[in-house]
């Protein structure tokens, strides 16, 4: 792809810049991209997040870089693997790299004291991610924060993402209209694998799952709130 790009949307005109990071390697030719990643920096500014993505000896990177102000760097072209999900799994699949786009959004993070994304960020992210999942078929199930894909390590995007107003642009999945109700622990983890979870560890996954459907109380308990959500996402997906 070329490193040359343009997003017009009712906002005007948005500019993705260029800089380079030598973390990446070839994509498998027989893996199609169908995910896209969204990850938080957590690091103290955005150009600190930008040196360490363009550290070689880092061994980190994202195609994307979106800042707080909305601008958007690309580091890596998007036919290439970037390296920004680590040891992560989704319906299955364990190389995430190879099979996605990663975004990472400039957020301090929890170590730093996560903060809400603001209007600017969020609006180059809508226009980007859909441009993105439009021109891949990118499924809806597919749209994940880094905590879906590696639950037992990562808490990003954190609880403070709006996912339901990405959503709400054309992007994800969000389970509207569920519906209380009940289930037990086997029928929670089989519910979780089937709409693309692992979960080595039952706990760690619900509070991912809690952290990107319902932010308001992560406990990593199936409570009825919590089967309501996962029963309706289960509906959704077939």
């Amino acid at each position: 792809m070329s490193l040359t790009m343009s997003l017009k949307s009712s906002a005007g005109l948005t500019e993705v810049q260029h800089r380079a990071s030598p973390n990446f390697d070839s994509r498998p030719t027989d893996t199609p991209v169908d995910m896209l990643v969204l990850h938080y920096t957590g690091m103290e500014n955005g150009e600190a997040a930008l040196d360490r993505l363009c550290d070689a000896k880092a061994k980190v990177s994202a195609h994307y870089v979106i800042d707080e102000d909305g601008a958007i760097t690309q580091l890596v072209e998007e036919n290439m693997r970037a390296w920004h999900a680590g040891e992560a799994w989704w319906r299955t699949n364990s190389d995430i790299n190879a099979r996605s786009i990663g975004i990472e959004l400039v957020n301090t993070g929890h170590e730093f004291g996560l903060r809400p994304y603001g209007e600017s960020q969020m609006r180059a992210l809508e226009e980007l991610s859909l441009e993105i999942v439009q021109r891949y078929d990118i499924p809806a199930r597919n749209v994940v924060g880094h905590s879906d894909v590696a639950p037992r390590r990562k808490q990003d995007p954190g609880e403070l993402f709006d996912w339901f107003r990405l959503f709400d642009y054309g992007v994800g999945l969000w389970p509207e209209d569920a519906v209380s109700c009940e289930m037990d622990e086997q029928r929670a983890r089989a519910g979780l694998e089937a709409f693309g979870y692992e979960t080595h560890d039952l706990a760690k996954t619900l509070e991912a799952f809690q952290r990107r459907f319902r932010p308001h109380k992560i406990d990593g308990k199936l409570d009825e709130e919590t089967a309501a959500l996962l029963d309706r996402l289960i509906a959704l997906v077939g």
